[in-house]
């Protein structure tokens, strides 16, 4: 086994694989090329990731290998991704830094391992990972869209100065890509931060020690996510979006290889599920299926991306057990957001941020009837009174979508008082309803037989 910078690639590959060894800067780099790599190259060897999986939910009992060596299409879809020039859009007259995402990562992490004393955290990366959307993207068949790039660096983070260390590193970085002219005073990490941070998180508790800066303050761009992980029980909500790719021999290979990249000169990069099974949750993406174990451990139970998945037209992987599994996600919502001013700014943001571009935001009434439905079916630890409010709101966001985007409104079921339903007061045009069934006729805009006033809320 040879390490080439924290990824680990075998040598039992026979005789279709050369070592190139090429000096950078003043050391000295391994670096492993897969040419025509076997079907049957097994790894050994790789460091397992801070959660482990449950046997319990929706999904097999994980006991299948959770690494896998990527394909040819697969690397070179990955390298499509960090070769990509990313936007980082500044708030106010601070001005867009467009930044190769490889480039990025490199930065960030020279400044995390270089010396306090010189700039730098002082913190050893142990290796960096393309997590979320992304890394379905390049694993999946067929396209996938992700509004977001997750990137993870797992380092040693024991104290809360460590952290504070990290954040420094970033706006450090932040300020080196800084256009030459621009003033000092405004290059300052109070400034960099307003301009171009558009979320902080720091958890320290409960055996999670990681955290987040997320780049990038223009609505309909995608944004990068920088996740500084020392421990972090839990790293998923559904098998779909449990990939993690190892980017360590994609950088070293940049750093070090005159080539570029092709079907027979390329590193080998190993992706992990931390799902517990790679084929299996490969599977779930490519049949879109919906699988989890343990829901009441997410935060927010993973409610709101299992509705977004039902929307973009996903479904139970096991249909006899989804229903218990939409109990605990409900049940795990309101524990986490028990105020509906939580819940709204929630939703609203869940809204923003996780349906960009024309095709997404189309889906966003059809979204919200599904977790109308949820709620209301499967949510057992509210009574009917306390239900009613959070229900109400996700009527209330069903018709803003709704209005935004359809000139014609059902008309009203004969029953309905004053035409309003249970919108009542909220200023829609009198005589209209706003439907909240996920049925395609509902979808349409067609009058049902699901929308009559006995079945239908609305």
């Amino acid at each position: 086994m040879v390490r080439v910078r924290g990824t680990y690639c075998t040598r039992r590959i026979k005789d279709d694989i050369s070592l190139l060894t090429q000096k950078c800067d003043v050391t000295y780099s391994l670096l492993i090329l897969t040419i025509r790599m076997c079907s049957d190259t097994k790894l050994s060897g790789l460091s397992e990731s801070s959660y482990t999986s449950s046997e319990e939910g929706c999904g097999g009992a994980g006991g299948g290998e959770r690494h896998a060596v990527l394909s040819y299409e697969q690397v070179r879809r990955l390298n499509d991704v960090m070769d990509e020039v990313v936007p980082i859009h500044g708030r106010g007259n601070f001005p867009t830094l467009h930044v190769r995402l490889r480039e990025l990562v490199a930065g960030v992490r020279a400044r995390l391992e270089a010396a306090v004393a010189a700039g730098g955290a002082g913190v050893a990366v142990r290796d960096v990972r393309l997590n979320g959307g992304a890394a379905s993207h390049v694993l999946a068949d067929r396209a996938q869209p992700y509004s977001d790039i997750d990137l993870i660096f797992t380092a040693e983070l024991p104290t809360a100065r460590h952290c504070d260390r990290v954040k420094a590193a970033v706006l450090g970085h932040l300020a080196a890509l800084m256009p030459p002219a621009t003033p000092r005073r405004r290059a300052s990490p109070a400034g960099l931060k307003e301009a171009y941070v558009s979320k902080m998180v720091r958890v320290n508790s409960d055996g999670d020690r990681w955290s987040l800066i997320s780049l990038g303050n223009s609505r309909g761009h995608k944004s990068v996510e920088l996740k500084f992980v020392d421990t972090m029980r839990r790293q998923f909500e559904f098998s779909v979006d449990s990939f993690q790719i190892a980017l360590d021999s994609l950088l070293a290979f940049h750093e070090c290889a005159q080539l570029p990249i092709g079907e027979n000169f390329y590193p080998t990069v190993v992706g992990e599920s931390v799902y517990g099974d790679f084929d299996e949750a490969l599977l779930h993406l490519t049949e879109k299926l919906i699988a989890t174990r343990r829901p009441e451990e997410i935060r927010g139970g993973g409610l709101l991306k299992y509705c977004a998945l039902l929307a973009k037209g996903y479904r139970a992987a096991c249909p006899d057990k989804i229903k218990t599994l939409e109990r605990y996600m409900c049940s795990r919502f309101f524990i986490d957001f028990p105020e509906l001013g939580q819940q709204r700014a929630k939703l609203e943001a869940y809204l923003r941020n996780h349906f960009v571009g024309h095709e997404e935001e189309a889906l966003k009434h059809r979204y919200l009837t599904l977790l109308h439905g949820v709620v209301r079916e499967s949510t057992v630890c509210l009574m009917g009174h306390e239900r009613r409010p959070t229900l109400a709101l996700i009527e209330t966001l069903a018709c803003r979508e709704l209005c935004a985007r359809a000139p014609i409104m059902m008309p009203a079921p004969m029953g309905a008082v004053g035409g309003m339903g249970a919108m009542g007061g909220m200023g829609m045009v009198p005589g209209y309803v706003v439907c909240v069934c996920a049925c395609a006729a509902c979808a349409c805009m067609c009058a049902c037989e699901c929308c009559r006033v006995p079945l239908c809320p609305a």
